[in-house]
């Protein structure tokens, strides 16, 4: 079985698109700008900006993060993200997800123009998807498919089981997949018998937030996996039970570890695999810089 190396990917993707920031700004005396809008204090967020701001101060784009209360309300959001709407400096605009209960998640990424969109979660972008009319895709899924590209993995007439049927990962990436003439079936935790969906599938796309939820008994020897998941675990038992060595020896010493969606064991049938950590996750953070480039450039009519 082959490890499909994420790092590995993103950081040669990161270099390119550091080297076309570098040429646009001695052209143009400007460089993307991204702008993250931030709702509470959710310490995995946190995590997840300073990875994002070392990626960006690494390929040179500008970013910043605006930071508001949990209990803002809407109005005072969307003042917010019309700010960003209008500012010239901001190239790309995303709102961290999931935003509190409280707010319409709808309401609020509606709001934001899709011209400054990076995530491609507004319907009219998702929609261009869809319709296979657009070179900007969501990040994660389009990670997932640089990630395939890569390693030269043709997914043209493959059978493909997309597990998670969210706005996020789900219904895009399968979307994204089928455009590319992979027949796809999309399961998800009301599908009667998923041993019977993924029996056939020569890739599984797991993006369900359970730890080991795609076990050895549902997938095909040789099969392609790609684990989307990325889950906390601070219980032994779900440590000794999920993680491997690595994550264990990390359990010991941080009191925490991080497990994927598809159980270690499904591995050692598996022909081709994403680790977690190391896989999707550093590539839906490089796809978020390439995309913030290229709505740079969309703006002001560069090709």
């Amino acid at each position: 079985m082959t490890i499909l190396d994420g790092k590995k990917v993103a950081l040669e993707t990161e270099k390119q698109v550091s080297e076309e920031i570098a040429a646009l700004k001695e052209k143009t005396g400007k460089v993307p700008g991204l702008a993250m809008v931030m709702v509470g204090d959710n310490p995995v967020f946190q995590i997840y900006i300073r990875a994002r701001d070392r990626v960006a101060a690494d390929v040179g784009l500008n970013s910043n993060v605006v930071r508001l209360d949990k209990a803002v309300s809407t109005r005072k959001l969307i003042k917010e993200i019309d700010k960003l709407n209008h500012d010239d400096e901001v190239d790309a605009v995303q709102i961290q997800l999931p935003l509190p209960k409280e707010l319409n998640t709808w309401e609020i990424l509606d709001r934001l123009s899709p011209e400054k969109d990076v995530d491609r979660f507004h319907p009219v972008n998702m929609g261009m998807v869809l319709l296979n009319r657009t070179t900007i895709y969501p990040c994660t899924p389009f990670g997932i498919l640089k990630i395939l590209s890569h390693y030269k993995i043709n997914i043209a007439g493959l059978h493909v089981g997309v597990v998670g049927r969210s706005f996020l990962v789900g219904k895009p990436l399968a979307s994204l997949l089928a455009n590319k003439d992979a027949t796809v079936t999309v399961c998800h935790a009301e599908t009667k018998d998923l041993k019977k969906a993924l029996k056939d599938a020569d890739l599984v796309v797991c993006a369900m937030g359970k730890p080991g939820f795609i076990t050895a008994d549902v997938v095909k020897k040789g099969v392609i996996l790609i684990d989307v998941g990325l889950n906390y675990i601070s219980n032994k038992k779900d440590v000794l039970e999920y993680c491997d060595e690595d994550q264990v020896k990390k359990f010991k010493t941080k009191g925490y570890a991080i497990a994927g969606d598809i159980h270690r064991d499904a591995y050692k049938k598996a022909s081709f695999y994403t680790p977690v950590p190391g896989g999707v996750g550093p590539m839906t953070i490089t796809m978020l810089m390439y995309n913030s480039l290229q709505l740079f450039k969309r703006r002001r009519n560069i090709e």
